[in-house]
This record gives C-alpha cells, structure tokens and sequence, in this order.
C-alpha cells in the first residue's frame, strides 16, 4: 500500500490582525493555502480581503501573527531578501494597474528589464509570446493603456505578471467591471495558467460565478463590526459544492445575492 503524501502549505497566514487607526479590519486570521491550489476569498466589501492579499505577498505588515511563505516567515525576512520572494509572486491588481505613460510592450517587459539579464531579442520574444499565451494580438504592442478595453487591459496585466514565471499568482477583483463574456474569457485564462504552468493562485472576488468556476477551495471573511465578539472573522472555507450547500444564513445570503435586513440596516446608516 502506497503511503499518501502530505500536503504541505505554500501560504500559510497566522492568526493575522490588521488595523489602521482605530479601524480593525482583520482578527485572528487563518489560512493555509496548499501547493498548486487555487483559492478564492469571498466577502462583502470592507472585510479585508484585499488587506489580507496584499499582507500574502508583504506589501503590508500585520500588527500581530505572521504569514509564511514556502517555510520562510516574512517578517523574518530582510528587505532584500523580501524583495527576491516576492519575485516568485505574479499580482494581477483590480484595474490592471498599467503604467499610463508606456505602451503595451513596455508594461509586459517592464519587470523583465528590472529583474532579468535578457538581451532585447529575448524580451521582445518574451513580451510576444505571453501576450499570445493571454489571447492578445502582438499588434497591440504600440497601443497605450487608454487605448486599450477594460478586458484587454486586464490580460496585459496577466501577460505582465506571467513573464517572470511565478508560482504563485494573487488576483485582486479580476473580472470587476467586465461584461459576463470578458469576464469568462478571464477565468478561462486562470484556469489556462493553472494548468499550464502548475501554479498556486489566490483569487479575491464578489464574482461567485468565478469563485464557482476556478475555485478548488472557498474561503469567505466577515466584517469583524458585524461579528458578535469571540467569533471568527472566516465563516466558511471549504469547497465550490459545500458553499452551495453551506447552511449558515451569512453565507447562503452573500451566494446568493439576497439584500434581506441588509436593507434596514442601510437606511440606518
């Protein structure tokens, strides 16, 4: 009989409290993330899964617990040796986040120039070769970011991401703002990139067709001023089909899309 293998965490977030003044956004958060998986998190907007992202890669330091990347500690870690980790990372942000001022080509070979030693055939091999992997003519290499589509754009940032081969993909809101065509077509090219390339992907969303999609596991955080005191601020992680199943009334609410008392509640604000 053949032993199983363990599975051993890529990400693993330790009991993580974010706060910034008097406003806490995130208490006692745990999360493992294994290798190769993809991981959506869920949740209304204000209960920090954006934080809690951007706390995965180190772009921001928790006031208390610890995240731990492929057995390293980040806050162990020194700001040259942060900066090195982070190269392992590829981040897709919520409005692709271009810079303005460089066509196409060079937002794709912006990182490649920054942190490779690649002659410029390679680099223009490089930039053609992942805006093809994205769905992208190379015709558009000249083209600014104003010029460009909501859902364009968007795959400029993968094809940016990509070229420097990371493992582990973090995408912030990447169907925000499109129509339901782009928006498949970008979980299609998550789904692409996961399979291709074998990475581990942490996908925050309020997209639960995409969640459903490209999700191998959910994970739904609660604003912690609507947690009663003592609870926990993730109400649900489990699977695509145990979140179409789960039974408390937070979660059916949010997957489903039902306003119910939310709407007083408004009012009262």
């Amino acid at each position: 009989m053949t032993a199983e293998v363990p599975v051993v965490p890529i990400l693993e977030a330790h009991e993580l409290h974010a706060k910034f003044g008097r406003q806490r956004v995130l208490r006692d958060v745990n999360v493992k993330i294994n290798r190769g998986e993809t991981v959506a998190i869920i949740g209304e907007s204000g209960c920090g899964k954006t934080v809690l992202l951007k706390m995965l890669i180190g772009l921001i330091p928790p006031n208390k617990g610890d995240v731990v990347f492929d057995g390293r500690s980040l806050l162990d870690l020194s700001e040259e040796d942060l900066v090195e980790q982070r190269l392992r990372y590829g981040f897709v942000f919520q409005q692709a986040a271009l810079f303005d001022s460089l066509n196409v080509f060079e937002n794709v070979a912006f990182g490649l120039r920054a942190h490779r030693d690649l002659d410029e055939d390679k680099i223009r091999e490089e930039v053609r070769d992942r805006l093809t992997e994205v769905g992208l003519s190379t015709d558009i290499v000249a083209k600014m970011p104003m010029e460009l589509s909501g859902g364009m754009r968007k795959r400029v940032g993968l094809a940016r991401a990509l070229a420097l081969q990371p493992e582990v993909m973090l995408y912030d809101e990447p169907t925000t703002g499109l129509d339901p065509i782009m928006s498949d077509v970008i979980n299609e090219l998550m789904l692409r990139t996961k399979e291709r390339r074998h990475t581990t992907s942490v996908v925050v969303t309020h997209d639960m067709k995409s969640a459903q999609k490209v999700a191998d596991r959910v994970v739904m955080l609660f604003p912690l001023g609507r947690l009663k005191e003592g609870e926990t601020q993730v109400i649900f992680d489990g699977t695509p089909d145990e979140l179409n199943a789960a039974e408390d009334p937070r979660v059916r609410q949010f997957v489903r899309g039902e306003a119910g008392e939310r709407i007083s509640e408004a009012a009262e604000e």
